[in-house]
């Protein structure tokens, strides 16, 4: 059985009733949980646990958000990660960026999360604030090397990479999530720069993208998720990716210039995403389950189940590792 095209979140750290049946929902192909899910290590096992039981009858992928600096869900009891900008400022950048990848990525494999977003493949221009030093560097051959690395330690402790935000978010100043971002600069441009790192993980055989909310007007008059130019055109004919889109979160302002929440879904599935993602509103979750005309490809059905974690070691397991302690020590003194 594959898995089906809608990721949703839930309101807090025990499922309810009402987020059982949403799960259950026939469009309903993942979870994504964030600052608000989590309380502690054992209260997550249990949402996990419970969110697999809830759904036992059919394949659903669980992720978070986990790169480490700004963006960390879970805090007390998992190590603090260093923003990714500065493992290129390490005299062994390489080492701690498989490092880094690793014990992310072997942290929420152990509480039997399937992936978290990562890493952030866009260029750290110095304008945007939303990335900033989410990026590895201003280099984007730097930003190739050290994410290769960074996704051999993903791999290795069993996770599915996902890069973002294609084809690059780094050069606008707006936030996404506020504003509807528009980058000026022609194609060329974004060729000469932004398309390297992507471009250079995909031949590297890079699982996933997430597409930016970022409308490119010298290209396309539709934001990169829901432009079938940036998906279609670029990122599976030119650039030979086979893995999987996810879009960015469709509740997003970025997104509202494509209607109500069922007609973005449609558009970014129609663009060529293979699972949209409905997040913080509840509402609008509803909205695209109740009304949203999906046609989900079996292909691209399919190609979801490739994000399931690998097998990998329980918490108390992992935490008994000299592995694990030695890349702590190591990676917590960066942050």
């Amino acid at each position: 059985m594959g898995i089906a095209p809608v990721m949703l979140d839930l309101h807090g750290t025990e499922i309810t009733q009402q987020e059982k049946e949403l799960l259950n929902h026939p469009l309903t192909g993942g979870v994504i949980f964030f600052t608000r899910n989590y309380e502690s290590v054992e209260q997550l096992s249990r949402l996990v646990s419970d969110v697999r039981n809830a759904t036992k009858d059919k394949s659903l992928l669980i992720c978070v958000d986990h790169e480490g600096g700004r963006v960390q869900r879970f805090r007390p009891e998992f190590t603090k990660l260093p923003a990714i900008a500065q493992l290129a400022e390490t005299d062994s950048p390489a080492e701690k960026s498989y490092s880094h990848g690793w014990l992310m990525a072997a942290e929420v494999r152990a509480m039997d999360i399937d992936f978290s977003f990562a890493p952030v493949l866009d260029i750290n221009f110095g304008v945007s604030e939303v990335i900033g030093d989410r990026s590895f560097n201003r280099n984007p051959k730097t930003i190739s090397a050290l994410a290769t690395e960074y996704i051999k330690g993903m791999r290795e402790a069993g996770m599915a990479s996902t890069g973002k935000h294609f084809p690059g978010h780094g050069a606008v100043t707006e936030d996404s999530h506020h504003e509807i971002p528009v980058d000026t600069r022609t194609r060329e441009e974004i060729w000469q720069e932004d398309i390297i790192p992507f471009a250079d993980l995909i031949k590297q055989g890079l699982d996933a993208v997430m597409p930016a909310h970022v409308i490119y007007k010298e290209i396309d008059d539709k934001p990169a998720g829901f432009s079938q130019y940036w998906l279609q055109t670029v990122l599976r004919n030119e650039l030979n990716f086979d893995g999987v889109i996810f879009s960015d979160d469709l509740t997003m302002e970025g997104a509202s210039v494509m209607g109500n929440y069922a007609q973005r879904a449609e558009a970014a599935i129609t663009a060529g995403c293979d699972m949209v993602l409905v997040c913080n509103n509840r509402e609008g979750a509803i909205e695209v389950l109740d009304n949203a005309k999906i046609d989900h490809s079996e292909e691209s059905s399919k190609r979801l189940l490739r994000m399931q974690g690998k097998p990998f070691m329980n918490r108390s397991a992992l935490l008994d590792t000299k592995r694990w302690a030695e890349t702590v020590d190591e990676i917590s003194a960066l942050a």
